[in-house]
């Protein structure tokens, strides 16, 4: 019952099964569509959450599937571009007809393609978007599994106002969730009395920040707050030191918490605060299991994007159960009541399907480990603080 089905290739497919390697199927799979960003921009994330649908699957079917049938994940590759999320979309709904969708990578992707799944009325759960307008437009069939853009640094302010820092320096791409970010940012620095004395977006896929640096290191900020995806939060940091930029407090969205941006800036990064919806030491019902399933599997640590593309798809899961059926407007009724609690933390839903219960948390990385320092509750250990100068770490 454990096979999940990526496309697998039909004449291979048919070989299995004439091989015993795929068990017989009274009933036809549920196909689940999906884009995501396996190449482009966010195609390091995408890839993550890819592997969250496929443990979910490997589940779900290991204790007999949805509905009395198996699973099996159709998902296209989307470049990490809006448009191609678009098509595939489309394709899937009217051409491959699946059954289900879920949804891509990212704010901007999510936003463009809920056009598409709210026209053909089809329950998206949707586990990695983050923009809050996303959720907020009259959409029915939406649902958001992660905290909104605008907290995702909540836990750096706050930790840079109780420690008595008065300025911040906000950097932002150009793009719907960072965007949404910086804003969030700003106004949570403004209530708790520091003054935004920088803040500035640059376009997607940019990759020289010596120009932006330089204006930020001429206002000389307590806090420098970066909404970022992967690769800008490493080159950011980089040119930081390069060009010697020295806040006490510096933090990212996306892409701190990913290990690669230990392993690609190895001493460099650390002190550096990163925003992230889970780690694998939080106390979640079901963490154990995720944790083991997902190292057996794919032979390393799940990361944040992977435990949301497997909790997404088991809340989806969830909701078709509750309803006996794949009848959107069923499943819709059963996810907004649904409270949850699953590996990667609180789920519930206000009427517009946008997350009410989820939280985030601080991590620093300490001596090339990832601690989580805030909030104080679920912190690991303490923020090392100040960040020392570059030629001290």
């Amino acid at each position: 019952m454990a096979i999940t089905s990526w496309k697998l290739p039909a004449a291979l497919a048919v070989a299995a099964v004439l091989c015993g390697a795929l068990p017989a199927q009274a009933q036809a799979p549920i196909r689940v569509g999906a884009s995501l960003s396996l190449t482009g921009t966010y195609g390091k994330i995408g890839s993550y959450q890819k592997e969250g649908y496929e443990l979910c699957a490997e589940d779900l079917n290991k204790k007999g599937g949805l509905l009395g049938r198996k699973i099996e994940f159709v998902v296209y590759d989307d470049q990490s571009t809006p448009a191609t999320g678009v098509r595939l979309y489309e394709k899937l709904i009217t051409e491959d007809k699946v059954d289900a969708v879920m949804g891509p990578y990212s704010s901007p992707i999510t936003e463009a393609v809920a056009n598409v799944t709210e026209k053909y009325k089809k329950v998206m759960v949707s586990p990695l978007a983050a923009t809050t307008s996303i959720f907020k437009k009259g959409r029915k069939y939406i649902f958001m599994v992660i905290s909104p853009a605008e907290v995702y640094l909540e836990g750096l302010v706050d930790m840079a106002a109780k420690r008595g820092l008065k300025t911040l320096a906000i950097v932002n791409e150009d793009t719907l969730f960072t965007k949404s970010a910086a804003i969030g940012t700003a106004e949570l620095a403004k209530k708790l009395g520091m003054r935004v004395v920088l803040q500035e977006a640059y376009p997607k896929g940019h990759t020289d920040f010596a120009a932006l640096l330089t204006k930020i290191k001429a206002v000389n900020p307590d806090v420098i707050a970066a909404a970022t995806y992967f690769d800008d939060a490493v080159a950011i940091t980089r040119q930081m030191k390069e060009l010697n930029v020295n806040p006490k407090m510096f933090g990212v969205t996306v892409g701190g918490d990913l290990p690669e941006f230990y392993d690609l800036l190895k001493q460099n990064a650390e002190y550096v605060y990163g925003a992230t919806q889970w780690e694998g030491a939080l106390p979640y019902p079901g963490q154990r299991e995720f944790l083991e399933g997902y190292k057996r599997k794919f032979n390393r640590e799940p990361v944040y994007h992977s435990a949301s593309g497997y909790a997404g798809c088991l809340i989806y899961a969830e909701g078709v159960k509750r309803a006996g059926t794949l009848e959107a407007d069923k499943v819709r009724e059963q996810l907004l009541k649904l409270e949850t609690k699953t590996a990667f933390g609180d789920f519930k839903v206000d009427p517009d399907g946008f997350q009410i219960a989820h939280k985030m948390v601080i991590l620093q990385w300490q001596d090339g480990k990832k601690v989580t320092v805030w909030p104080d509750e679920v912190a690991r250990g303490k923020a090392r603080f100040p960040t020392p100068p570059w030629n001290q770490r």
